[in-house]
């Protein structure tokens, strides 16, 4: 993939799959901005991923706030000069009982996850009509979007009503040549999911492929989602999981 000259904003990118994706946007040779809410992980995510191809910097903040998602986007075009290429990885994961789950979790979910990822597309697509170029968005599902698993049903929510967002976007956002598409990764080795000693051993049992998703697995399918080569796919959901949820055995 050659994104030379294109500059990309990607959220929740301190570690794991956003982190990851970083890297190979600037390996491809892409511009990138490096949101996290964490100031001191972005700032040593940034030391990990250094490129001779693309250039990379970071700001910090909550992608789930309206006003930060602006400003961005302005930060984008004052230091790069356009915007090319979104991706709304940054979400949270909230577990809980549906009988006790409370609203500051269920709206704290709904606000970085649906509300963050609406208004940076929102945004984005803003900026990529202004351009007159077009450009790709690529939003973050999870399998949990469409398969049922146990204390999530408020994630679960978010993310498929995220996959619906693509789709219905593709009206608006075809006539400037703006994709948008989904990726639902599945189990995925992280240092979030790798914390728990049996994630690794659980997940090989019961993926068909026999191990969970890496980070460069679901890096590149994104990778492949905002390049070039897939100008033509739009309002879909590529699903990376090593077929899981095909026979979607539970965890528990």
């Amino acid at each position: 993939m050659h994104l030379t000259a294109k500059t990309a904003i990607v959220t929740g990118a301190g570690q794991g799959i956003g982190l990851e994706i970083c890297k190979q946007l600037l390996a491809a040779g892409a511009n990138v901005v490096l949101n996290d809410i964490d100031a001191l992980l972005a700032e040593q995510a940034i030391h990990k991923i250094s490129s001779d191809a693309g250039k990379c910097i970071t700001i910090s903040g909550d992608a789930g706030d309206h006003t930060f998602i602006q400003h961005m986007v302005d930060t984008a075009i004052s230091k790069f000069g356009s915007l090319d290429i979104v991706i709304a990885n940054a979400g949270i994961t909230l577990f809980g009982d549906f009988f006790t789950y409370t609203p500051e979790a269920f709206y704290k979910v709904m606000q970085v996850n649906l509300g963050g990822t609406f208004f940076l597309a929102q945004a984005a697509a803003k900026q990529m009509k202004q351009q007159g170029r077009g450009g790709s968005i690529l939003l973050m599902s999870s399998v949990t979007g469409h398969q049922a698993h146990k204390d999530l049903a408020a994630y679960g929510m978010s993310k498929a009503a995220i996959e619906m967002l693509a789709k219905n976007l593709v009206i608006e956002l075809s006539p400037y040549q703006i994709n948008i598409n989904c990726v639902a990764p599945g189990a995925t080795a992280t240092e979030r999911t790798l914390s728990d000693s049996n994630y690794q051993s659980v997940w090989q049992k019961i993926t068909p492929m026999g191990r969970p998703a890496t980070v460069l697995d679901i890096a590149n399918t994104a990778l492949f989602l905002v390049s070039d080569e897939a100008k033509h796919i739009t309002g879909q959901t590529i699903i990376v999981d090593g077929g899981w949820t095909s026979v979607s055995p539970s965890p528990y």
